[in-house]
């Protein structure tokens, strides 16, 4: 089968999906439709905003379905109309069986991770988050449970050790979308690898990011600090409090530990450096944001601020 011949249909909403969207179209591959979520109100005018993937496909003159339910008996027959071969899908909500069983070749989805390594929400934080120095993109085909299906094709990736989950995510972005138009040529030429993830209680999931996985506790070691900071930045955002406000923490270098500090402690050293003392050293912050503030360097806060 040839590229023109492989009807795709893509499935995605942020920018992490429109990466890999223009790849399978610079490669010569036939998308014949896009599947992306409703415009939502956002802003302070609450005017509806296009999600990334459809501001593409309507560039590039591809149709576009915006369901609000993927059960729904007429979207599914709309879908059908377009006799897909294959289903594309990255960084969307959960397809029923209905939708993802349609195509002929299935669907198969792109993961920001090393499968079955960080099944789940949040590949890229808690990698970074857990300390790891390596990390990647998967393609899999999509079974009953969630990241389970059977793995196409992988590739790996450093992690530098003070890269945070922005920066990461834009690497994997790149990487992803050259994995997904080669899981696609794989597909034409009717060769590929499925291969079966095997799990264990020591492999690491990536579960939803919650406010409570955000605050930082000086008691713990250095190491941790920084890599929860690095690993929610530049969104959630790692937090803590200082001055009884609520202080998102974005960067931050590691210091030695000072014997005559206590753990929590936060040092100002002469309008330019924010110290805060923890059990095992101390974290230089470099980019934060105080509550009722926007976000700045900490020196621009210091000048600013009421000592």
């Amino acid at each position: 089968m040839t590229k023109n011949q492989l009807k795709i249909v893509f499935i995605g909403t942020p920018d992490f999906a429109v990466a890999s969207f223009k790849a399978i179209l610079d490669a010569g591959f036939n998308v014949v439709a896009a599947i992306t979520a409703p415009d939502r109100p956002a802003g302070r005018g609450l005017k509806l905003q296009e999600s990334a993937v459809k501001k593409f496909a309507v560039e590039n003159g591809i149709p576009v379905l915006q369901p609000t339910n993927l059960k729904n008996p007429d979207f599914q027959e709309e879908l059908r109309s377009y006799q897909a071969d294959i289903q594309v899908v990255i960084a969307f909500r959960m397809l029923p069986e209905s939708v993802w069983s349609m195509p002929k070749f299935g669907t198969f989805n792109l993961h920001a991770s090393l499968l079955p390594a960080y099944r789940g929400a949040a590949p890229i934080n808690r990698a970074i988050m857990n300390g790891e120095t390596e990390t990647g993109v998967s393609t899999f085909f999509l079974q009953h449970e969630i990241d389970t299906g059977n793995i196409v094709f992988s590739a790996k990736t450093a992690i530098d050790p003070d890269e945070n989950a922005g920066e990461l995510h834009d690497r994997l972005m790149e990487l992803g979308a050259g994995l997904v138009v080669k899981t696609l040529e794989a597909v034409c030429e009717g060769e590929y690898p499925e291969t079966p993830q095997v799990m264990s209680d020591y492999i690491p999931l990536a579960p939803k990011i919650f406010k409570c996985d955000c605050r930082l506790d000086p008691n713990w070691p250095i190491e941790k600090l920084f890599n929860h900071i690095r690993g929610l930045s530049p969104y959630p955002g790692a937090f803590t409090n200082f001055r009884d406000k609520q202080l998102k923490i974005f960067a931050a270098e590691k210091l030695e530990k000072e014997a005559s500090k206590a753990v929590g402690e936060w040092e100002i050293i002469d309008r330019k450096a924010l110290h805060w003392h923890c059990s095992d050293g101390a974290l230089n912050i470099t980019d934060l944001q105080l509550e009722g503030k926007r976000r700045m360097k900490t020196e621009e806060l210091l000048r600013g601020l009421q000592l």
